[in-house]
């Protein structure tokens, strides 16, 4: 007879951090397929990811020649105090647009994805229409139909590779 408790462990005994499968299941049921959940986790990981990318992204801006005249007059610590803010604020804009964007995208998709009960490239394809015809919808009819298939475009695409990428 074998002792090792490991050995008896069934299908339903705990996974790794002590869950069980059901209540694996249910955590994938409550929040994977939850749109609220999406809408809230798109919107905190864009902003994450676009406060990233806006460091990034402001960082090249004071490099080499770009640095003007009045910015190299300025003592190292005074340069670095006025980068150092511009990077902060270009950082918490570029979060702001990257959550807006990502929160309405993934709450779109999980609704269509919800409404027409298939997972594939049409709700990702829709999402992205949706999510840039209303990101654009302050530019007027042609702004938001240009938003819309660009987006529609990118997404498919991603989704695309995603998904074959494996």
């Amino acid at each position: 007879m074998n002792m090792n408790p490991a050995s008896q462990m069934t299908q339903q005994a705990a996974q790794p951090g002590g869950a069980t499968s059901q209540q694996v299941a249910l955590f994938n049921s409550v929040f994977r397929e939850n749109c609220p959940f999406k809408f809230v986790f798109g919107g905190i990981t864009g902003f994450a990811l676009g406060g990233v990318f806006g460091i990034v992204m402001s960082s090249f801006e004071f490099s080499g020649p770009q640095l003007t005249p009045q910015l190299q007059e300025l003592s190292t610590r005074e340069q670095m105090r006025i980068m150092l803010k511009d990077m902060g604020n270009r950082s918490y804009s570029s979060a702001k647009n990257f959550a807006v964007v990502a929160a309405i995208f993934s709450s779109s998709e999980c609704f269509i994805e919800g409404y027409r009960a298939k997972n594939d490239l049409y709700n990702g394809a829709a999402a992205g229409c949706f999510t840039g015809g209303v990101l654009a919808a302050k530019g007027g009819v042609r702004a938001s139909a240009f938003g819309c298939a660009g987006f529609a475009a990118f997404s498919t695409a991603i989704d695309y590779w995603m998904r074959h990428s494996e």
